[in-house]
Order: structure tokens, then sequence, then C-alpha cells
């Protein structure tokens, strides 16, 4: 019977490593198969990566195109169908959709107007669209831009 005591693996699935520089009746004796000399007999050499034999490297061959905004302000969007989950009269703030799990944390919030609103509850968020922002305000909510992403 087969227990964790007596358990090994299948015949022939596994092999014993290379044992190199161990002597001459190795095989993998002297120069432990890393030939004579040269740059891959030493030590920290190898080949990097995209190194392509002195040939012009395939990332430097392929023209670069367009420009990379690192200051691009990223917003998360959320739909009103995922505000209308808050409970009446409710202050929805980003910190309050983060609870929620809405949104992750260190993110701006956008609010776009997919869905409708049936409840009044005060938004309180970095960006919103004019759309979303009739749509709560019909429904008697307030809308407040928060000023910390303005900056």
């Amino acid at each position: 019977m087969l227990s964790l005591a007596n358990l090994a693996p299948q015949v022939g699935s596994t092999k014993q490593r290379k044992r190199l520089g161990r002597g001459p009746g190795s095989g993998h004796g002297k120069t432990a198969g890393r030939g004579h000399k040269g740059f891959k007999a030493r030590s920290g050499s190898g080949v990097k990566p995209g190194f392509e034999g002195g040939q012009m490297p395939l990332q430097r061959r392929l023209p670069k195109r367009g420009f990379n905004n690192i200051f691009k302000k990223q917003y998360t969007l959320v739909s009103l169908t995922q505000l209308d989950s808050f409970a009446a009269g409710d202050v929805i703030t980003v910190e309050a959709l983060i609870a929620a799990k809405i949104v992750k944390k260190g993110m701006a919030v956008k609010v776009l107007a997919n869905g409708e609103v049936s409840k009044a509850f005060t938004v309180k968020v970095d960006k919103i669209s004019e759309t979303a922002k009739s749509k709560i305000e019909s429904a008697g909510g307030t809308v407040v831009i928060d000023d910390r992403a303005q900056a």
C-alpha cells in the first residue's frame, strides 16, 4: 500500500545533477565543462539578455514611436450602477469606495454616467462627467469635486 513513508518518484523521472570540478575520473574535472579560457570560461560572464553577438540588437533596430507622459493622471472609472449600491443619504468618498472594494487604494476616481441613480447621496470624487453629475443631482443628490486631484 502506498503511504507517505514509501513515496518515491517514478523510475526514470529524475536524474542526478552534473557534479562539476570533481576530478578527472568524473569526466567533468579540471575546466568543469567550460573549455579552455575565453569569455564563457570566466566567472560572472555570460551573454546578457538582448545581446546578439555584436549585431545591432532588435530593441535598437526597431523604430521608437510616440510619447509616454510620466505625469499623466490615471483615473479609476466608476459607474452610477456601482454607486447605486450605497444607501440613500450616504456620503460617497474615495475612502468609502475603497472600503466597498470598488476601487483600489491610491487611485484617483472618475464617475461615469453608466446606469441610473435611484437614491439621493453626496458624491465626493476627483472627477465626474457632466451627464453623471446631472443624473445624481436630478435624483436629489449633490456632487463635490475633491480639490486634492486638481493639484
